[in-house]
């Protein structure tokens, strides 16, 4: 018996996904570029403004920690616009072909 040939890799059967979802990530990516770049332009130009209190901490906590929490915010929303249009995924070469 001749061994069959390995199925190609899952994002080489779905070009299209991988390009939306690169389209995804850059756009997010983008949108705290923007944010990081306004804690560090308040760090470098506006120190007074972040000596402010909020709650009891300073800007710069809470900023820095909104940062951090923003982070994973973004993660889910990339998680959830990326798998929200894959269910015409089992019409590759390779449906219903194990893949390990």
């Amino acid at each position: 018996m001749k061994p069959s040939a390995p199925p190609p890799p899952p994002d080489l059967d779905h070009p299209h996904l991988i390009a939306r979802n690169a389209r995804y990530g850059l756009i997010l990516f983008a949108i705290y570029v923007v944010f990081y770049a306004g804690f560090v332009a308040l760090s470098a130009f506006g120190l007074e403004k972040m000596k402010i209190d909020i709650a009891g901490v300073n800007l710069a906590i809470v900023y820095g920690l909104g940062l951090i929490a923003l982070a994973f915010v973004m993660a889910i929303i990339y998680m959830l616009m990326c798998g929200k249009h894959n269910d015409g995924l089992g019409d590759g070469p390779n449906d219903g072909e194990d893949r390990e």
